[in-house]
């Protein structure tokens, strides 16, 4: 009952946070709107329905998908650390957006999208098939050869970019940026919606895949079905990501972890807390990165890098202890 009650209190601070934040984020930017400018300035009018609702929409989806496909993965490998960026997910969506623009230079949003989901979805199962074989479940030892394997990822995409001369083009991959998001330009990420609903009925099977194939087997469930779901809602929530706003790190490695910490490991009673807290995270670092260095941006993949690159340290060394 005191979990319940404490994650109910969890739940109202965050949507309050979230309204605020998003409030925040509506009224920022170079261009300088207030609420009564809404009623008759049809050119600020215009930028708050262009470029300020899409840009905060997609702040809250994004954040809400990347943790909740981290506390997927977590849960499908048995492991703290692991995440779409422990994983090589976001490397393998980078690699398959290249090769649509290599074999397609005039490739739509959704080709490349669909290369991305491919890239993702293969990369995502290849790990989860090393993870089932290694002998060594060290907490750190699976997330640093996830690492690895990203750096392997990322290296073949970049000698293939510099051999087709768009090396800057996948430059721009690495750090995640919201500043191009606009209406028309950002609707992809609204897949993310039905991958929670679906992330949020298929909880408790993820959290019993994970405890092995044999475990899950001897309960009826049918094992490589539900790692398969669990993967592909990953791969499209990152894909989309990716394909939209560029890459963005830590985000599904830090929230999981913090959310374990207040309300424990019920994947589906921290599904909704995973979400808000996520969506409240890139909102935070994409003000700040409007703010510093004002009326330039920082791009949000620095802002969440630093912040996650210092608390993946952090819950490095409390594991370690």
């Amino acid at each position: 009952m005191r979990i319940k009650n404490r994650s109910v209190i969890y739940y109202t601070v965050s949507v309050c946070c979230i309204l605020l934040l998003a409030w925040i984020s509506l009224f920022t930017g170079v261009k300088d709107i207030r609420v009564v400018d809404l009623l008759g300035d049809e050119d600020k009018l215009m930028v708050f329905f262009i470029s300020r609702i899409p840009r905060t929409l997609a702040l809250i989806l994004v954040g809400a998908g990347l943790s909740i496909s981290g506390f997927i993965m977590q849960q499908l490998s048995q492991n703290r650390f692991v995440s779409p960026t422990t994983s090589g997910a976001l490397e393998a969506a980078k690699m398959g957006i290249l090769f649509a623009l290599v074999f397609s230079p005039e490739a739509s949003l959704m080709v490349r999208m669909f290369s991305a989901l491919v890239f993702t979805f293969l990369s995502s199962l290849l790990f989860i098939w090393f993870v089932e074989r290694v002998k060594d479940k060290n907490t750190v030892f699976i997330p640093l050869v996830g690492i690895m394997f990203g750096s392997i990822l990322a290296s073949i995409s970049t000698f293939f970019a510099y051999k087709n001369n768009i090396v800057q083009n996948t430059q721009e991959w690495l750090l995640g940026d919201f500043s191009a998001v606009m209406q028309g330009q950002y609707e992809a990420i609204y897949i993310i919606l039905p991958i929670v609903l679906i992330s949020y009925l298929y909880a408790e099977r993820f959290t019993i895949a994970g405890m092995g194939k044999s475990f899950a087997t001897n309960l009826g469930l049918s094992y490589h079905t539900v790692v398969n779901i669990g993967l592909m809602a990953v791969s499209l929530v990152v894909s989309a990501s990716v394909v939209t706003v560029g890459a963005i790190p830590f985000v599904g490695l830090i929230v999981p972890n913090v959310v374990s910490m207040l309300i424990g490991d019920n994947l589906r009673r921290a599904l909704p807390l995973t979400a808000f807290l996520g969506a409240m995270l890139l909102l935070v670092c994409d003000i700040i990165g409007r703010l510093l260095v004002f009326p330039y941006e920082i791009p949000i993949g620095m802002t969440v890098g630093i912040v996650g690159g210092v608390a993946f340290f952090l819950l490095i060394l409390k594991k370690s202890k």
